[in-house]
């Protein structure tokens, strides 16, 4: 066998074994303690918990996750894992810039509020805020590539809204209907009938924003710290407001400057989990292929555990882009669960208390 799989009970393997990973027989370490995974083959149980050598005890169920993913089912620990949440920032979501109430984005926000964030927070798992949040520094060394995503100006010394489809600017929007007397064409409109807002890249101003009350507030600079846009949402804002205030595992929020949040040889994200000692992420947020994706992707190449919670994560790329984030995680990069078997396996820990 490979030299980093080790087989545990090597004399054990014609044994029979339970219905439940409660025994150590014939079981696999993979990996090098104290970064180590155990394997159970019957059944099938990929164990994350880290125990210690020399026994390599199987965890107890009262201090472990049991929790179903859509290959092989996993044991998570509490204290060493965290609710990673990226992006459901403003920009990504709020109505007020048009995004759409039913539209992915908000659909994952919902399923995170009703059931991962209380399952997560029942476990003790502590979440993870991981938005947008660049400095004047950061926005002068940003890279052309990532500028270009966000759109950039069309010409030097040029008014004309950035080249970039997806943006939003409402100042922009409005003098584009000041511009038609008020009449908007249906190919110029959002999905829920706003209009299309139009923006010039990371670090521009979106202008003023009409809110769900009538309000109006500064939108602020592009994914900028400290302004409206950069915010979470108000229900996402109240729970992180909840969490932070906790005792145990509080909320935690973490600003990121790129896609990823775990990119290069250090972030302020990583950072904070090699000190906190965390080893096991779940993800969730927006978009799915795109900063959730490059995110986990970076955390699996540097020895992060990665579990993708589908339903918790949404995005505007077509299905089959999410389809192919999905079908490497499980492959690949680590597991692929959702919100309902994280609330099913927590249930189970406490009542096996």
């Amino acid at each position: 066998m490979p030299p980093s799989t080790l087989d545990l009970n090597p004399a054990h393997a014609e044994r029979d074994l339970d219905d439940t990973p409660s025994t150590p027989s014939h079981r696999a370490l993979i990996g090098k303690v104290p970064n180590h995974w155990l394997h159970s083959p019957s059944p099938p149980t990929f164990d994350l918990t880290r125990p210690s050598p020399p026994a390599f005890d199987v965890p107890s169920p009262k201090s472990c996750v049991r929790l179903g993913t859509t290959t092989t089912p996993i044991l998570i620990s509490p204290s060493l894992s965290a609710l990673v949440i990226i992006d459901m920032q403003n920009f990504f979501l709020s109505t007020c810039l048009g995004r759409p109430t039913d539209g992915a984005g908000n659909v994952a926000a919902k399923r995170l509020l009703d059931t991962a964030i209380p399952a997560a927070r029942k476990a003790g798992i502590r979440t993870i805020w991981l938005n947008w949040g660049l400095t004047n520094e950061e926005i002068d060394n940003m890279p052309p590539s990532t500028r270009r995503a966000f759109g950039f100006e069309a010409a030097l010394n040029s008014a004309a809204p950035a080249l970039d489809a997806h943006g939003v600017n409402q100042t922009a929007a409005e003098q584009v209907m000041d511009d038609k007397n008020g009449t908007i064409g249906e190919k110029e409109m959002t999905e829920n009938g706003r209009p299309t807002r139009i923006y010039r890249g990371l670090g521009s101003d979106i202008g003023p924003v009409r809110l769900e009350d009538g309000s109006i507030v500064d939108g602020g600079k592009l994914l900028m710290r400290d302004t409206w846009n950069a915010a979470l949402p108000p229900a996402l804002d109240a729970s992180y407001v909840e969490g932070r205030q906790l005792e145990h595992t509080p909320d935690v929020w973490i600003h990121k400057n790129r896609m990823s949040g775990l990119w290069g040889p250090a972030t302020a994200c990583t950072e904070y989990l090699e000190k906190e000692g965390i080893k096991t992420l779940l993800f969730a947020g927006v978009n799915t292929d795109q900063c959730v994706g490059g995110s986990l992707q970076d955390a699996f190449t540097k020895g992060w555990d990665c579990i993708l919670l589908r339903d918790a994560c949404g995005t505007t790329s077509p299905g089959f882009a999410s389809e192919c984030v999905e079908f490497n995680c499980a492959r690949t990069w680590g597991f692929v669960s959702d919100c309902a078997d994280l609330e099913k396996g927590v249930e189970s820990m406490f009542r096996a208390t």
